[in-house]
């Protein structure tokens, strides 16, 4: 709650609007100057801080809008917060591809957003809908409705509920999907389970889960309230460090580490970090997975119905990094020096195959997004993946079939600007 909010939610909302226009086309020009490998390497480092402050602000926003709801737990505060957390997701999802060849930040954001998680170690659940991870012994403990937990042999006294204690019980258990913090359990308190399995609808969570005295449904109304009032405090508290750790005129912080490198280095993480997220974490773990086990646990913003725009916005994120472009939540364009202008100066033709690659994976997780969001019979992710859907089943194929290909012309884009085989994280998966 002492946080304080530094950009309007209903300037973020108008700001989500804004950023749809990257379902288009990019184009690209020149800059005024011409790039280096070392002033394309300073102008990543601005990206990455104008992204992180714009997740830091929108979380605030959201912050402000979740403790307007726990003031007053009325159904339309309610609704208000819920778009405050989707509004917080676009800037951060583009974010993401910053985490693959920058350590500091893949070690950091599983406390951000971790996923899947068993939402039962958190809240209640409806044991008859709820798949869960086989003898996790944490996945049914209830932190809300206990004064102490005993997973895996390990028991926590539970019974004031703080930031500091809810990240302390983070894969309790050694079990990864024993998830307490991030935006995805921000996300179950809002939504609560999602129960329809492949049919149309979200998480229905009712606001009284948050009333006080004889109102309250579900019980354990305070302290479900002191549990998502932490969360979104904690996330508040992670993105103010990662800002702190890219912002420019510092002596002992990432980016002086990282503008310290050989700019071959930092380009080296630039291309990596790009054609990871493409390839094993995007195309693989968040769309091939779901969509062969046919599994809606398995996808991304499962509680919200949310995962066509963290599948979009990842993909936007990804294009940034090329085109040395990101709009900004308030609607201001940064740019400058980019691994774009570095290819065209190498190889003309390799770059205009690159842009019309970044540019198709965009139109076809458009096309995802647009499908999701559409006005007569939507069809959000968790319906695509069904067994039977063939034309599901075909938007998705075909958004993970254009980051396959486009990730081949970023590992042609790392040979010709002379670093060594870039071999971005598969996860595992072959395509």
């Amino acid at each position: 709650m002492p946080n304080t909010l530094t950009t309007p939610l209903a300037a973020a909302l108008a700001a989500s609007t804004l950023l749809l226009s990257g379902c288009g086309s990019l184009s690209f020009s020149d800059s005024k100057e011409p790039a280096t490998k070392a002033s394309v390497a300073s102008h990543y480092a601005d990206i990455a801080h104008a992204n992180y402050q714009d997740a830091l602000n929108t979380a605030r926003a959201l912050d402000q809008s979740v403790d307007t709801f726990l003031e007053s737990p009325t159904p339309a505060n309610m609704k208000a917060a819920r778009e405050a957390w989707r509004t917080a997701r676009i800037p951060y999802q583009q974010s993401e591809v910053f985490r693959f060849g920058n350590g500091i930040v893949d070690d950091w954001e599983g406390q951000l957003n971790a996923w899947p998680l068993d939402e039962g170690l958190i809240d209640y659940v409806n044991r008859d809908n709820y798949q869960h991870e086989l003898g996790n012994a944490g996945a049914t403990a209830n932190i809300i409705s206990a004064e102490s937990i005993t997973v895996g042999g390990q028991t926590v006294d539970v019974s004031r509920i703080t930031p500091e204690l809810l990240a302390d019980l983070n894969e309790i258990g050694g079990s990864e999907a024993n998830v307490a913090t991030g935006y995805h359990a921000a996300e179950f308190l809002l939504w609560g389970q999602d129960l329809n399995g492949f049919g149309a609808g979200n998480g229905n969570r009712p606001a009284t889960d948050y009333a006080r005295g004889s109102d309250c449904t579900h019980g354990h109304c305070e302290r479900r309230a002191a549990y998502l009032d932490a969360v979104t405090d904690l996330l508040i508290n992670d993105l103010e460090w990662m800002v702190a750790q890219w912002a420019p005129g510092q002596t002992d912080n990432y980016r002086t580490r990282l503008l310290a490198m050989e700019p071959d280095a930092v380009i080296q993480k630039m291309l990596f970090g790009m054609g990871s997220l493409s390839l094993g974490e995007l195309a693989g773990e968040r769309m091939k997975v779901a969509l062969e086990a046919n599994s809606y646990e398995d996808e991304h913003d499962c509680f919200s119905d949310n995962t066509h725009n963290s599948h979009y916005y990842n993909g936007l994120g990804i294009r940034n990094i090329y085109t040395g472009t990101y709009e900004r939540v308030d609607g201001s364009e940064l740019t400058g020096s980019s691994l774009a202008d570095l290819v065209k100066q190498q190889n003309p033709q390799l770059h205009k195959t690159l842009i019309g690659r970044l540019n198709q994976s965009m139109a076809e997780l458009g096309d995802l997004k647009q499908r999701a969001e559409a006005s007569s019979k939507p069809m959000p992710f968790d319906m695509m993946i069904a067994p039977t859907n063939q034309e599901g089943s075909r938007i998705i194929t075909d958004a993970i079939e254009a980051l396959v290909v486009q990730t081949a012309s970023i590992e042609k884009a790392a040979s010709t600007l002379g670093l060594a085989s870039l071999q971005p994280d598969t996860a595992g998966h072959t395509f």
